[in-house]
């Protein structure tokens, strides 16, 4: 294994770290005691963890540690600390009453990326090997998942996050349509190339 899948593997390690300090945050938060230092410390975790994204591609290049097992573990370990952020604090207060991820941001997320996954697997059985080329809508929509989770774990702004997950909710659904045109369009190519292949 290299030093990038390393970093990757750690990265994926780090995500029930986080899950469990942001729930026992919580918890104190309800007893009405609440420990800063368990909200700080998931923070820091969610931090290196993201940045860690950044640092495997970057050693992954720079010192040609490309693998298939890197380029496989990459983007689950980012789906799950990305899907995990979420869905944990969609379940829990993270302050004040109410101040949390929207359940049905969390739900459209979810939606979002088994309908993408499912297209995957169409694509797979009927078409074979293809590689989906990334859309900037799909990374926006990564940046301000990102942003809205951040602004709910620093809790600086009294301004309720529903307001930046409406934003991200709208780049959610605008990548997953541009995804789904995607491997509509592959679709259609292959049927047009090979005519006979369905009945």
């Amino acid at each position: 294994m290299t030093f990038a899948s390393k970093i990757t593997v750690s990265r994926l390690l780090l995500v029930p770290v986080f899950a469990v300090l942001a729930i026992y945050y919580s918890r104190s938060v309800q007893e009405h005691h609440a420990n800063e230092n368990l909200r700080f410390a998931a923070l820091i975790v969610f931090v290196v963890a993201s940045a860690s994204d950044a640092l495997d591609g970057f050693i992954a290049r720079r010192f040609n540690q490309r693998s298939k097992f890197g380029a496989f573990i990459d983007p689950i370990a980012d789906k799950t600390l990305l899907l995990t952020g979420i869905i944990t604090l969609s379940m829990i207060d993270w302050g004040s009453q109410g101040w949390r991820i929207p359940l049905w941001f969390a739900a459209l997320v979810i939606v979002r990326d088994c309908i993408i996954l499912g297209g995957i697997l169409v694509l797979w059985l009927t078409v074979g090997k293809v590689k989906i080329q990334p859309h900037w809508s799909g990374k926006i929509c990564t940046v301000t998942q990102m942003i809205a989770l951040g602004w709910v774990m620093l809790r600086m702004v009294p301004f309720p996050p529903v307001y930046l997950c409406a934003l991200a909710a709208f780049f959610t659904v605008w990548s997953g349509v541009a995804y789904f045109r995607q491997g509509l369009h592959l679709l259609q190519h292959t049927n047009v190339h090979h005519p006979d292949s369905h009945p």
